[in-house]
């Protein structure tokens, strides 16, 4: 499914919670931006959608947008989508919040190849244990929206240190 051959992304990310305008557009924006600092920005692609469809279309919330603008990100060109079954081929990871995206999206993965895709954010940290879920901010403060921030922040940052040695070995296995 990805690509070795130097072209393009040899790791494809899909980050999943319910109406793609919150968790998970932060945590795309954080993941593509530690990425690129980190240097291998190129070869990972990172995406967003959500298991429901009331907000296709709509930007990310706006305290969404302000809370990552306070930690030096943007998500300003997001567009919220909902995750489509079809899509399972198109990434090596998709990347849940809580146990509702996680059963929705079990249940729409039809082999166990796709089922075993999904994963939990907070199940790459050492916060997984004592933090539970990542915490749906949409009813809740701007400070909540600040905590969950700083949250998938630590959590993406254990992800993709799990994740760089894969795209860095497919890399050098590409490269003549």
């Amino acid at each position: 499914m990805s690509a070795v051959d130097g072209a393009g992304p040899v790791f494809r990310i899909c980050f999943v919670c319910t109406g793609n305008i919150c968790r998970s557009p932060m945590a795309e924006a954080i993941s593509r931006d530690m990425a690129v600092r980190d240097g291998f920005g190129d070869s990972i692609e990172f995406d967003s959608a959500g298991t429901g469809d009331w907000h296709v279309g709509e930007k990310a919330d706006p305290r969404t947008l302000s809370s990552l603008q306070r930690a030096g990100y943007s998500a300003d060109g997001h567009r919220a989508k909902q995750f489509d079954p079809d899509w399972f081929g198109n990434y090596d990871l998709v990347v849940t919040f809580d146990p509702s995206q996680d059963r929705i999206l079990k249940t729409w993965a039809e082999t166990p190849e796709q089922r075993a895709l999904i994963r939990p954010l907070l199940s790459f940290c050492d916060l997984h244990e004592d933090a539970g879920d990542v915490p749906d901010p949409y009813y809740g403060s701007d400070e909540l929206f600040n905590e969950v921030r700083d949250l998938i922040e630590h959590a993406c940052e254990k992800l993709l240190a799990q994740v760089e040695p894969v795209t860095r070995a497919a890399r050098e296995t590409a490269t003549p």
